[in-house]
């Protein structure tokens, strides 16, 4: 039986975690760079997110997973949220490979873009709920 993460709008949300996900040591040096970047859209959702303060998940920012670093990554559902800002509207054939290569693991992958964060946090926040309900709470 799974385990029961947590609850969100009493839903019971379970845990799917991911074992043996692949991980390129090389890509470490540049994480420290990316998180320094502070790129608005990040620091404001990491600001929602951070500490558990999103029903006591766990999120961590700029996560190795193979050959990518991924915005953000919940272990304990084996969830990517990425962040797709201007520079992503040239890169569509970029990002449907590597989310094909995260979803061969197992792993879901909620996008958001830059816009809708600064704009629309609330509205984020909820879909995010709302994908997550739909992706984890087996009922």
């Amino acid at each position: 039986m799974k385990e029961i993460l947590t609850l969100i709008n009493e839903i019971s949300i379970y845990k799917n975690y991911i074992e043996g996900l692949p991980y390129n040591p090389r890509l470490k040096r540049l994480l420290n760079g990316k998180r320094k970047a502070g790129i608005l859209s990040e620091v404001l959702f990491w600001k929602k997110v951070r500490a558990g303060s999103f029903h006591r998940i766990d999120f961590d920012r700029q996560r190795i997973i193979g050959n990518y670093i991924v915005d953000f990554y919940v272990k304990t559902l084996g969830l990517v949220i990425e962040i797709d800002g201007w520079s992503h509207d040239v890169k569509e054939s970029y990002d449907l490979e590597r989310q094909k290569y995260l979803e061969s693991f197992g792993l879901y992958v909620f996008r958001i873009t830059d816009f809708d964060i600064k704009n629309n946090l609330g509205v984020v926040m909820k879909e995010l709920e709302d994908f997550i309900i739909e992706h984890y709470a087996h009922r």
